[in-house]
């Protein structure tokens, strides 16, 4: 446990160690989607970065800041910044898979056009991935991930140190290969909808071109809503699933961004 010595001799150096290691707690909660949406207000979020700052500059034995407006006080704020954006990065892009797949049901449903306010981000979004939003939000709470998060941002001080250039390459390649693995997930979540969804069209194109007298918009737009929404009802229990291993991928990433070993 290191003990801070709040005298007026060290007083500032001390100051400024707290707000040198709440720079990668504030970039992180920033780029969250947990807190870092319109939700929050920018104050609380900097109030609780230097809570963290303070909690672990008094529990996590770290080396000694670098001297203030220095080039290397310089460089290590940029590296802070760069590591606590990468691990709250990580986790925007899990929040938006399921976005991207309700995207693509609602694209093939003819619901499109059915928007609603996101409260995260303020910006007008599909109805159906406000929903699956709603929906990773609470199984993320629920199975304690945002626990295993701020974990994962404390530890970070450990494998990666502030102060000391660690953030490689591979690092970088790690949040790539996460937003790969992001847009096969998005597909695979949104598959068993839009198979169902292309059967209902395919009936609905033969049976127009079996009777013509028939009128294709009245008779296709309701029966692929209707075949949408009961697909749904069905693949829920395994899209659950799915948001479980979104959630999960996405705290093994995170732990690869800060694993001093390079990833297989």
């Amino acid at each position: 446990m290191n003990v801070l010595d709040f005298g007026l001799g060290s007083l500032e150096a001390q100051l400024w160690q707290i707000l040198f290691l709440s720079i990668r707690c504030g970039a992180a909660l920033m780029a969250a989607p947990m807190v870092g949406g319109m939700a929050v207000p920018a104050p609380v979020r900097i109030l609780l970065s230097i809570v963290l700052g303070f909690f672990i500059a008094t529990w996590v034995p770290l080396a000694p800041a670098p001297e203030m407006l220095s080039f290397a006080a310089v460089l290590a704020v940029l590296h802070e910044v760069l590591v606590g954006t990468a691990l709250g990065f990580v986790l925007q892009l899990a929040f938006s898979i399921p976005l991207i797949a309700a995207e693509q049901i609602s694209g093939t449903m003819g619901l499109a056009i059915a928007t609603s306010i996101d409260p995260s981000s303020g910006a007008q979004s599909g109805a159906l991935g406000t929903f699956f939003g709603l929906v990773l939000s609470l199984l993320f709470y629920a199975i304690g991930a945002h626990l295993l998060w701020f974990e994962l941002l404390i530890e970070s001080y450990r494998l990666l140190p502030a102060g000391e250039f660690g953030f490689g390459a591979w690092q970088a390649q790690n949040v790539a290969a996460f937003m790969g693995y992001g847009f096969a997930t998005a597909a695979a979540i949104a598959l068993p909808v839009v198979l169902v969804l292309l059967l209902v069209q395919v009936l609905t194109g033969l049976l127009a071109r079996s009777a013509p007298a028939l009128n294709l918009f009245a008779l296709g737009l309701p029966a692929g809503a209707l075949a949408g929404v009961v697909a749904l009802i069905i693949a829920i229990p395994v899209m659950v699933q799915q948001f479980e291993g979104v959630i999960e991928a996405a705290l093994d990433y995170s732990t690869g961004l800060i694993a001093p070993e390079t990833p297989q």
